[in-house]
Order: structure tokens, then C-alpha cells, then sequence
């Protein structure tokens, strides 16, 4: 049990999102009420998105969260507080979707679950909350920064914005793909019977439904640098093709929506090169970008200067004003 509860800690420092940028309460709120809904069905498992929205049937711009947790962990009421509160003062909808997590899904099918939502949003969500589906951004943080790039290339039309928090575009790096050094991800040792234990149950989208402790198999996956192919089923090392059409910096284009991304410089969790690599693509590519780095920044900015933490979130609300005004309009 000690083990256990170690890990979930550690765990949740990979999940700093919450730690850097709060999490909002889920009471519910006359101005910006929240409806739960299941924007898929998988056999007999629903696949839900929390939908806030405020009052009245005008057409309102979305700001889509994707929670982040390795793939591996999250649900949609872990959302960033930020995000929420900067949607309901600019009195757009905000829509938080869970999605099938691995290992017990593969890293293919939680992507396609991520393009599913964002069909839903533009068919039966716009038609039931009164979404204006030519303003759209997306967001998410770490694991959910991953999935908020990926937007970039797989959600069509593309969205009018992204912001990614500490995410990444590669999957097959050393980074991920061989043992981790950092003491973060070294605390606790489990076997591996132990870590695949945790994960031994059915499909879950949501990891409080999960029996046994996500954070555990992360932290094995990533002392043993079997993330990877634990996500997937494919060798990094000898099929790292097999990943390319699943990660970002593989896939920037002209046609790509406009991206911020955040990140700390001494991040341990998610290195910060992630976010040059991609920084590197969108120049290459002539992609409107910005990368804010956070000095000292670990995993989720903790250990920044918050001068500069505010600094950045201010930068990342006047982006999405600036691509979810009206006159952005195509």
C-alpha cells in the first residue's frame, strides 16, 4: 500500500498541469453550467465530455481541453482552472473530453477517440449547445499537449488555434524510449508482474475506474523505457516508423492552425527540447508559432519565476483571443 500511494504521489507531479495551472471546482455554476455527456459509445463503454457552456442559444466559440496523465491516466474533470475561468469571462463554451486510455487501448484508438470528439462538436455538440464551430482552439497539458498537437494534423477542418502545454511530438526518442536517470521516475521499483497488474482490467477512458494504480505502471514504463511500446504494441527501436503517423513533429504542414506552446527549461518529466523540435518544425514550415520557455521550469512550470508563469498565461489568453474573435472568421 505505501508503494502504491508513492507512486500515485509521483504520478501526480508528472500530472503538474494541475499543479502550475489549478484545477477548477466541478460545482455547478448558473453562468457556465456543465453537462456531462457521451460523445461515443465502444461496446458497452461510454466515452464522456463534460461541456460548459453559458447561458443563452447564440453561437458561442469552443475551447476544447484535452487532460493529460501518459496516456495513461486522467479524466476530463481534471482541467485546468485557467483555462476554465478565461473561457467562461470571454463567455465561450468549453468542452474536457475523456478518451480511451492505454495500456488497455492502444495508442492508435486514442487517437482516433480524440478525432471522434472533435466530429461530435462539430455535428451533434454544435447542434445541442450552439457551438460556433469556425472558432475552435484546443489545449491540454503534457500527455494532453501531445494530444492537442496531434489536432494540428488529424482534426479536419483544423482547428483556429492551439496551445500546448509542456507537451511533445515525439514518441520514439531516448527520452521515452530508453530509462529514465531522473529520481522522479526512480523512487519506488516495481516488478514487472506488479506494474502490469495495475492495468490488467477492461477498456476505461476515465483512470478512476481503473482497479488497480495507473501511476505505478507509468513509473515502471518509464524506469525500463517501455513507454512506448506499452502504448502501442510496437518496438520503438526496430518499428519506430510504425509511430510516425501518431507524432506531431512528423507531420507539420503549411495548412497548420496556430500554436503557443509553454514549456519549463528544466523539465524532467517532458524535456524541454520537445517543444524546440516542434518550435523547429513550424519555422521550417512557415507555421505561425510561439514558444514560451519558463527558466528553471520543471514539469508543469513548477520552480518558474511566477512573474513569468503570469506572463506567459496572459500571452497564451490574448493568442486565443486573437484566433477565436470574430473577424477571424474564414
Amino acid at each position: 500500500m505505501a508503494r502504491s500511494i508513492e507512486s500515485a504521489l509521483l504520478f501526480s507531479v508528472g500530472m503538474s498541469c494541475v499543479l502550475a495551472a489549478g484545477t477548477s471546482g466541478i460545482a455547478q455554476d448558473a453562468d457556465f453550467a456543465r453537462s456531462t455527456v457521451a460523445y461515443k459509445m465502444v461496446g458497452e463503454l461510454k466515452i464522456l465530455a463534460d461541456v460548459y457552456r453559458p447561458p443563452g442559444e447564440k453561437p458561442v466559440p469552443v475551447v476544447v481541453w484535452i487532460h493529460g496523465g501518459a496516456l495513461i491516466n486522467g479524466h476530463r474533470e481534471g482541467i485546468s482552472g485557467r483555462v476554465r475561468d478565461y473561457a467562461k469571462g470571454r463567455g465561450f463554451a468549453l468542452v474536457s473530453i475523456d478518451y480511451r486510455l492505454a495500456p488497455e487501448t492502444k495508442l492508435p484508438l486514442i487517437l482516433e477517440d480524440v478525432q471522434d470528439a472533435f466530429r461530435w462538436i462539430r455535428g451533434e455538440g454544435a447542434r445541442r449547445f450552439h457551438f460556433d464551430t469556425d472558432r475552435i482552439a484546443v489545449t491540454g497539458g503534457s500527455a494532453g499537449g501531445y494530444l492537442t498537437l496531434a489536432t494540428g494534423y488529424l482534426v479536419k477542418p483544423r482547428p483556429q488555434a492551439l496551445v500546448a502545454f509542456w507537451g511533445y511530438g515525439d514518441l520514439v526518442g531516448p527520452w521515452y524510449s530508453s530509462p529514465s536517470p531522473h529520481p522522479r521516475h526512480n523512487r519506488v521499483k516495481p516488478t514487472r508482474n506488479e506494474a502490469w497488474q495495475q492495468v490488467s482490467g477492461p477498456p476505461i477512458s476515465d483512470s478512476r475506474d481503473r482497479k488497480g494504480d495507473g501511476g505505478l505502471f507509468y513509473v515502471y514504463c518509464r524506469q525500463t523505457g517501455l513507454w512506448p511500446k506499452n502504448v502501442s504494441g510496437w518496438d520503438p527501436h526496430k518499428e519506430a516508423e510504425q509511430f510516425f503517423p501518431f507524432m506531431p513533429v512528423k507531420n507539420v504542414s503549411v495548412d497548420w492552425a496556430p500554436t503557443l506552446m509553454i514549456h519549463g527549461t528544466t523539465d524532467t518529466d517532458v524535456p524541454h527540447e520537445q517543444s524546440v523540435m516542434m518550435a523547429r518544425e513550424f519555422q521550417n514550415h512557415k507555421v505561425r508559432h510561439r514558444l514560451i520557455s519558463i527558466g528553471n521550469g520543471e514539469h508543469g512550470l513548477v520552480g518558474g519565476n511566477p512573474d513569468d508563469i503570469a506572463a506567459a498565461y496572459k500571452a497564451a489568453e490574448s493568442f486565443l483571443d486573437e484566433h477565436l474573435a470574430e473577424r477571424q472568421r474564414d
